[in-house]
């Protein structure tokens, strides 16, 4: 029999461990999804080793220990503001929000400085609501780390007179250290608006720029997770100049013929990784551009789209840099392009260290393409020498189902070849055509297993 002072310690153990299994019933997600961001729970990035695998086969701890020691990053990330059950919420009904299709933009900015000005705290946008937003800036630095809990839809303004004053973008995050964003909700760019008036739809009309829909300027340390994001009004998702960067468990959808819909946008941001996400869009599923570094993006479903992109780079005679991009376990399905890096004659600069690996292509055009002749206007682009230098770059174990006839195809520059690009386990077959083969102009190739189809410089 135990005495009566550890009966009671007892009691006290048995009531603590039932109201924390009672808590944790309530949380929207799976408790895995919660981790910290840090490099070995999530991995590395490049690799230039050869090991080849399956598809979607785990990482070894080994490689993983190796390639987080190689980058020795986002430590700092970890300390992302993770909601607490003893934080106060800051319910953005509670300042105002009504959720009925008037505009609630004054209600979020006021939980937002209310949460950003306190110690600590959680930004709340409840379930089964629609709360519709003009133009809004969430501005740090904040006292603490911060979480917006998104868990019913935030909707864009459908007038484009509301973006007179900033027409880039709609929702944008600036300047917060340790934010999380999620909750398993949707944002909603309302995009329809939009796509009518864009000169891609209507070649009558001016090219003009439409909003991003979200937008992290300058955030550090930041996790945006389970959320939905659907018809934004030019890119879905923008990261810009942030570091140390976890987004995952992400559903972006628009429809395929969506002009400029970027999924996942990557500018002049180091430390980030993408993961399992399903990305449909009428434009690059991702696409990274000059400034980026340590870009990993793993378990992605791509299509419809343009597929995974790095560039544009070199517009206008740019110096553009984008190196140590690994993009691991990608299925695509029915887009224009594959993985694809595509430069601007004129201009400056490198994209190096590059590995795509584990990549399943199912009615895909072009699904291997190196482009250093890129053209995105209507009339022909004048021949210059000088060019972004392509380096580096590793294709290993994919596979799939080719909708073009040049299935891989590398049109490098005359004065700065394509260097050191390795094809490892490459089978692509036809869809609908009696066979496939690969065009080679000025590319520095090495080859290792089975590669088809391949290059008579092979």
């Amino acid at each position: 029999m135990y005495p009566k002072h550890h009966f009671l310690q007892l009691l006290l153990v048995l009531a603590s461990f039932s109201l924390s299994f009672c808590t944790y019933q309530n949380v929207p997600f799976p408790l895995h999804h919660r981790r910290p961001y840090h490099p070995t729970n999530y991995g590395g990035y490049y690799n230039p080793g050869r090991d080849t695998g399956n598809y979607y086969r785990p990482e070894s701890p080994s490689l993983l220990s190796s390639r987080s020691n190689s980058f020795g990053m986002i430590n700092s990330a970890r300390r992302a503001g993770s909601p607490s059950n003893s934080q106060p919420i800051f319910n953005v009904d509670d300042f105002g929000a009504r959720g009925d299709g008037r505009d609630d933009s004054e209600a979020f900015n006021k939980a937002w400085n209310r949460a950003c000005s306190s110690k600590q705290g959680a930004i709340l946008v409840p379930k089964n609501k629609v709360y519709h937003l003009k133009p809004i800036t969430f501005s740090g630095p904040c006292q603490s780390d911060l979480t917006m809990l998104i868990y019913g839809t935030i909707k864009a303004s459908p007038r484009r007179s509301d973006y007179e004053k900033d027409r880039l973008h709609w929702i944008k995050f600036q300047d917060v250290e340790n934010l999380r964003v999620e909750g398993g909700g949707t944002i909603n760019g309302n995009g329809k608006i939009w796509w009518r008036n864009s000169c891609k739809i209507n070649k009558a009309l001016p090219c003009k720029h439409a909003p991003t829909a979200v937008t992290f300027y300058q955030c550090n340390n930041l996790r945006v997770a389970n959320l939905r994001f659907k018809n934004a009004q030019q890119m879905h998702l923008t990261f810009q100049k942030c570091l140390n960067v976890l987004a995952l468990n992400l559903r972006v959808i628009a429809p395929g013929n969506s002009p400029n819909t970027d999924g996942i946008h990557v500018t002049d941001t180091q430390n980030i990784q993408i993961m399992n996400s399903l990305i449909k869009t009428g434009d690059d599923c991702i696409s990274i551009v000059s400034g980026s570094k340590n870009v990993r993006a793993t378990d992605i479903t791509c299509g419809p789209g343009h597929g995974i992109s790095i560039g544009s780079l070199g517009a206008d005679n740019s110096e553009d840099y984008v190196s140590n991009v690994f993009v691991n376990r990608a299925r695509l399905t029915g887009t224009t392009n594959g993985v694809r890096i595509k430069t601007w004659q004129g201009g400056r600069g490198y994209a190096k260290n590059i590995k795509f690996q584990n990549i399943v292509m199912k009615n895909v055009t072009n699904p291997i393409l190196i482009d250093q002749n890129y053209c995105d206007q209507e009339g022909p682009c004048e021949e210059q020498s000088s060019a972004v230098q392509v380096s580096n770059v590793i294709y290993n174990n994919i596979k799939g189902t080719s909708a073009s006839e040049v299935a891989m195809k590398f049109d490098c520059s005359k004065n700065y070849p394509c260097g050191a690009i390795s094809l490892r386990n490459i089978h692509l077959v036809p869809l609908g055509y009696q066979r496939v083969e690969a065009s080679c102009e000025n590319a520095r190739l090495d080859s290792e297993g089975i590669v088809s189809p391949t290059c008579s410089s092979l």
